[in-house]
């Protein structure tokens, strides 16, 4: 029997699955706090990672929900199309154990703040390693199915009122870039397989969507397959 213990909890802009970008690095200006326990005594496990610009996220996928294994997956970018699970990203693994590679902002007396986060709030931490370029990066590797996979190629619009209310949240200055950020989220298109084709102005599903950015409802829909308007934006 293996046993492990958090030793932290992630305090993420993005506060549920949808909308949160399936891989590290996709969304620059997204923001966490890795909050760790008093128990690694963080003031000085923490010693010495500041002279590195990138770490490793080590943590479980505690909103996994998934109680069966699958060994054939529907990656989001293979539109609809099965692979091996374990040629794949998913979340849904025989461990719900993620690994993110994140950017280190700045080093606190009790965490670390970090960017470029594929991860949501309250997510468990098991573990953290910094980043050894050096050893780690191989630019000749390749990467199988996905080299095959068409770039996004989205467009963000804002509405009057959504613009608006941004430029109001964006004076107060609490949140660093929002506007950059809302759009690399969007851009990335968090809708589900089974809602896409259903663009255009008689659409059911156009005005159904909304991701959640810190305290935040961010509505959008498609008007065209590569046309996103934001609509409104709610405060919660």
């Amino acid at each position: 029997m293996i046993e492990m213990k958090p030793i932290g909890t992630v305090e993420s802009c993005f506060l549920d699955k949808f909308g949160t970008p399936r891989q590290p690095g996709l969304a620059t200006e997204s923001r966490a706090f890795l909050r760790l326990v008093r128990e690694v005594q963080p003031e000085f496990s923490l010693e010495g990672l500041a002279g590195f610009s990138h770490l490793w996220i080590i943590f479980i996928f505690h909103k996994n929900n998934t109680a069966r294994f699958h060994a054939k997956v529907h990656p989001p970018r293979l539109n609809g199309k099965t692979t091996g699970l374990f040629s794949t990203r998913s979340p849904h693994r025989p461990n719900p154990i993620g690994l993110s590679l994140v950017k280190i902002e700045k080093i606190e007396v009790d965490g670390i703040w970090v960017s470029g986060i594929d991860i949501i709030d309250q997510t468990p931490i098991l573990d953290i390693k910094p980043y050894l370029p050096t050893i780690e990066s191989r630019p000749d590797a390749s990467s199988g199915w996905t080299d095959l996979c068409e770039s996004q190629n989205n467009m963000v619009e804002w509405s009057h009122d959504a613009l608006q209310l941004l430029n109001e949240i964006t004076a107060q200055g609490d949140i660093r870039n929002l506007k950059k950020l809302i759009e690399e989220v969007l851009i990335l298109d968090p809708r589900p397989q089974v809602y896409k084709g259903y663009e255009g102005e008689d659409s059911p599903y156009r005005e159904s969507h909304a991701v959640r950015l810190y305290n935040l409802d961010i509505h959008f829909q498609f008007l065209k397959p590569t046309h996103i308007l934001v609509t409104k934006i709610v405060r919660l």
